[in-house]
């Protein structure tokens, strides 16, 4: 199956200034009534009942991110502008090409969590998610915040990673009976989080229609960024750069803004 060319990823303009002023008021927001950081209160040396300066919290103590934090952690339709609008319900071919199978193992692992959308396993926790619809050429993707330990997102990415090798090429079969021919790459995401994989699947039929699904996973400490963007049209990389990059940065801020106010 030929793989589509690479395509270029546009600029971020009007959502990363967003985004900068928000990191910016923000920072404002954490310091003291003069918008300038207050150093921390520290003992005198003399008095002998000076007590030390606890340590900062380890990333394994931070608090986990309430509803509220990880709702405010999600991308929008403004994020990735015209033509994306809010969701009306998952697309179509979701039941009809993308809830398949296939004998080798690890491919059909991937068509599984593809469809389901538990990436991790049932025991992760969705914190938040969202969909979002391309109203031009009828993509949709749909972005998640899941809650789950380091050490086992990490194991996932790793597996995830070495998918380009163990399937490359394979041949899957509808819910329905349906033939497909099927392909699995790895693809470029930005420098973001503390761990980070993309892929691009492709599934095709013998009528000729074509699905192409990009996911990017992004871990930002013990929350992770999940996010699927396709269609059977044209699936713009941009979008999907777009949505990992904002998406990451925004999840990092609120994860230290959730720390700041504990």
């Amino acid at each position: 199956m030929p793989r589509p060319p690479a395509r270029r990823t546009r600029a971020l303009t009007a959502p990363a200034l967003a985004l900068g002023a928000l990191l910016t008021a923000t920072a404002c927001g954490a310091g003291g009534s003069d918008g300038t950081a207050k150093p921390p209160a520290t003992a005198s040396p003399a008095s002998p009942s000076a007590v030390p300066t606890a340590p900062a919290p380890s990333r394994a103590s931070a608090p986990a991110l309430t509803e509220a934090q990880a709702r405010a952690a999600l991308i929008t339709e403004a994020d990735l502008g015209e033509p994306w609008s809010a969701t009306r319900g998952a697309a179509t071919w979701r039941d009809g090409m993308l809830k398949a199978s296939s004998d080798k193992p690890d491919c059909r692992r991937l068509l599984d969590v593809l469809y389901t959308e538990e990436f991790f396993g049932p025991e992760a926790r969705t914190r938040a998610v969202t969909g979002l619809d391309d109203d031009w050429d009828g993509a949709q993707l749909r972005y998640q915040v899941v809650a789950h330990p380091a050490e086992k997102v990490d194991r996932t990415l790793s597996w995830l990673r070495s998918l380009p090798g163990k399937c490359g090429e394979f041949r899957a079969v509808t819910a329905a009976g349906v033939p497909q021919s099927a392909a699995v790459w790895e693809t470029e995401l930005p420098e973001v989080g503390d761990a980070r994989q993309g892929l691009r699947i492709a599934l095709s039929n013998a009528d000729g229609a074509t699905l192409t699904l990009d996911l990017a996973a992004v871990r930002v400490g013990d929350d992770t960024l999940v996010l699927t963007n396709g269609g059977l049209a044209d699936v713009p990389a941009d979008a999907t750069w777009t949505a990992t990059d904002l998406g990451a940065r925004r999840l990092a801020e609120v994860r230290r803004l959730g720390r700041v106010e504990v």
